[in-house]
């Protein structure tokens, strides 16, 4: 493997060299158990996504965001144009799983209600810098401090 001194100008290029390489496979394997590192994170949405057959998918599961996938984006001419874009490129590349949608892509993420992406960045958000789906909230009545999942889980499940 060579190596080279990159300037600024020279990172869509080295950006580019990466994107000729063969894709790697979307499914990541499960982490076995003891193991203590989680790739993927199970999830479920609050409103859900309305197919155009009329299916909603509310359950996913998103894997961990590896520097490529964050890179990506920046190259994208649909993030060039438009900045705000980055959030629906990056989501549909850590997305694996969405009910049972096959393939999913940027079209897909764009199709998806406001309060499901805002959900989906935050999401993505705690288990790239945090490691996990756990929140900590305060009761406005009573005070009291507790922790919730935000993978979701049906009401009144512990």
């Amino acid at each position: 493997m060579r190596r080279r001194t990159v300037g600024i100008g020279a990172l869509d290029e080295l950006i580019e060299d990466a994107d000729r390489q063969p894709e790697p496979a979307r499914a990541v394997p499960r982490t076995p158990a003891g193991d203590g590192l989680r790739t993927e994170f199970e999830f479920e949405l609050p409103r859900g996504y309305l197919d155009g057959d009329g299916v909603l998918h509310r359950h996913g599961r998103m894997r961990l965001a590896t520097a490529r996938d964050e890179l990506r984006p920046q190259t994208d001419l649909r993030v060039k144009e438009n900045p705000a874009y980055l959030g629906v490129v990056l989501l549909s590349l850590v997305i694996t799983e969405l009910g049972t949608v096959t393939d999913i892509h940027a079209g897909v993420v764009e199709q998806m209600y406001a309060t499901d992406v805002a959900f989906l960045q935050d999401f993505y958000r705690r288990i790239n810098s945090e490691g996990h789906t756990r929140a900590g909230v305060t009761c406005p009545a009573c005070s009291t401090s507790f922790e919730v999942d935000l993978a979701g889980g049906r009401l009144g499940e512990s």
